[in-house]
């Protein structure tokens, strides 16, 4: 059996938070991230009939009996993940009644998945019936999209039409659009329904204050979404209190979309 630790998975886990603590969205222990895999994947490395533990979920995740996430901890930092996987990550399955995880490997210090699992499992639910491919939740902090979150409207078209217009790529980047949530409780299922909704229609969700969901078929294509509107928040934040003597005119955004045969969300731009 080979090393874990060698996994694919396991090393996109590892670069992935390294990468997002120092761009600086993950502080402390803020932000989690779940990857679904399959018994292919993981049946290399482990042996999928030894569970170390059985976790209660406080949440039913029926829809996904038998599948494995590779979760960071509660009270974990990202900094840590790359030199100590073992304690800061857990490989789990869901349980045949639904509501508990079993802890195949990881959490070595006894610890268990982050408290947000329940919003994850949410999201990954609604989105595997969009796109039967997907694999990845991303939740973190980024600097300028949480600051934009205090001067900007929170709405969906508005939040989306701005950050569209910051630069060339965006719309051709999330042709979706933006979701958001105005600011709740963390932690909770009532945040996790309530990002869960969203995803129906979106696969970025913003926390007004708090920071940004993603999700999408892989660990690149969910850090480059967020990346992406951070970016845009980041330029809006530069310019939005001066005066504007350019713009990228709805129609161009239109014209951008279709040269690359892409559908968006043209509601959003009222043409």
């Amino acid at each position: 059996m080979r090393k874990i630790l060698e996994a694919p998975f396991m090393k996109e886990m590892c670069d992935a938070t390294a990468n997002m603590y120092r761009l600086g969205w993950d502080e402390r222990n803020g932000g989690n991230i779940s990857y679904l895999l399959y018994e292919e994947d993981v049946s290399p490395f482990i042996d999928t009939t030894k569970v170390i533990r059985a976790i209660p979920m406080n949440f039913d995740a029926t829809e996904l009996i038998g599948k494995y996430f590779l979760v960071t901890g509660t009270g974990k930092y990202f900094k840590n993940v790359e030199y100590d996987a073992e304690e800061n990550l857990g490989l789990i399955r869901i349980a045949k009644d639904g509501t508990t995880a079993e802890l195949l490997w990881g959490f070595a210090d006894g610890g268990r998945f982050t408290s947000e699992l329940p919003a994850h499992l949410m999201s990954h639910m609604v989105r595997l019936k969009k796109d039967p491919k997907h694999r990845v939740v991303m939740h973190s902090h980024p600097t300028n999209i949480v600051a934009m979150t205090h001067v900007h409207p929170l709405d969906d078209k508005n939040f989306t039409r701005t950050i569209w217009g910051t630069c060339t790529e965006c719309i051709v980047v999330f042709p979706d659009g933006i979701g958001v949530l105005p600011w709740m409780v963390c932690g909770t299922n009532e945040i996790g329904e309530a990002t869960a909704k969203k995803m129906e229609d979106y696969r970025i969700v913003i926390w007004a204050q708090h920071g940004i969901y993603g999700a999408g078929k892989d660990m690149d294509e969910t850090f480059g979404l967020i990346e992406t509107v951070e970016k845009g928040a980041e330029l809006w934040m530069k310019y939005a209190a001066l005066p504007i003597v350019n713009r990228i005119s709805n129609r161009q955004l239109d014209n951008l979309a279709k040269s690359f045969g892409i559908t968006y969300r043209s509601d959003f731009l009222d043409l």
